[in-house]
């Protein structure tokens, strides 16, 4: 199995010279199972160069998994060429929207009404399927198995976790770690510190003894307080997780848009020191970058 890094960035394409080392795209990452099975994971700005690079391999067949529906994670599917092109098949995989009951596939048709985008998802011409996943459910493509899992963010949210011939592939999407809403004199405090670390383990299990994990670190400590609950995770956050979990490989995505390159590092190699990383046992921490092929 084998993966790259179409886009790391979070929340809006950040193009430019200052971003041209890790990349200025949102996210989208490419995964080729043993037998050269075509997964996408989340379709961000990077899907369209990534569909640009399929064209050698038309007609082809592409799963397409939605971590959650925020523009930045499904902006570039209008845009995905394999859409267009008679013989492609292209399965998308996601949650219903539980407030308004919106299936995955109508939740996608809505960025590409006319009010939006000039061809409409009806007028595709690829063969395109639309399924809706539930947490926990697996889903097999060929010899990948993709299982799902809710994490927390300020919509449904999955984490996917891929394996094939032994190896472990983990991508969470959007995640921030759960905290306690009381203060340590209330009432409530303890019952919903319980339901908060049984969470943390839950989510720890789904990462343990991943060959690689790709996690949302959108944040320094500073910065992490005036961001409380915007849903997204921090370079200590990460880095903890996944010492816990056993991981042996981490990339850290999300890139804040606002961060340049130099900053990234900078942002990067303060966390390592403050949090000693590299000391016996530790997983390889590295930055996502755009472009980055990896062989698990």
């Amino acid at each position: 199995m084998h993966f790259k890094f179409w886009g790391v960035r979070g929340s809006i394409p950040a193009p430019g010279p200052k971003t041209v080392h890790y990349g200025g795209n949102t996210t989208c990452i490419e995964v080729r199972g043993e037998n050269n099975e075509l997964l996408i994971l989340d379709g961000g700005t990077g899907i369209f160069p990534l569909g640009q690079s399929l064209i050698p391999e038309f007609p082809l067949k592409v799963h397409i998994f939605i971590t959650h529906t925020h523009w930045d994670h499904i902006q570039g599917l209008p845009m995905f060429l394999p859409i267009f092109v008679p013989g492609n098949e292209v399965t998308i995989h996601g949650a219903a929207d539980p407030i308004t009951q919106r299936d995955i596939g109508e939740v996608l048709a809505r960025q590409m009404e006319y009010a939006y985008f000039p061809v409409r998802e009806a007028e595709l011409n690829a063969s395109m399927s639309y399924l809706n996943i539930q947490e926990g459910q697996s889903v097999q493509v060929g010899g990948v198995n993709v299982r799902s899992m809710l994490l927390n963010h300020p919509v449904l949210n999955f984490g996917y976790r891929l394996e094939c011939e032994g190896k472990v592939f983990v991508f969470t999407g959007d995640h921030e770690w759960p905290y306690n809403i009381y203060n340590k004199q209330d009432p409530d405090y303890p019952d919903y510190q319980q339901m908060v670390d049984e969470q943390r383990s839950r989510v720890l299990e789904f990462f343990s003894d991943a060959d690689v994990l790709v996690i949302d670190t959108a944040y320094t400590e500073a910065e992490y307080p005036s961001r409380k609950g915007w849903g997204h995770g921090t370079f200590a956050s990460s880095i903890e997780a996944a010492r816990e979990a056993g991981v042996k490989r981490v990339f850290l995505t999300h890139h804040e848009p606002t961060r340049s390159d130099a900053d990234l590092e900078v942002a990067f190699d303060e966390a390592r020191k403050s949090l000693g990383v590299g000391r016996e046992g530790d997983p390889q921490f590295e930055l996502a970058q755009e472009g980055l092929l990896i062989e698990i």
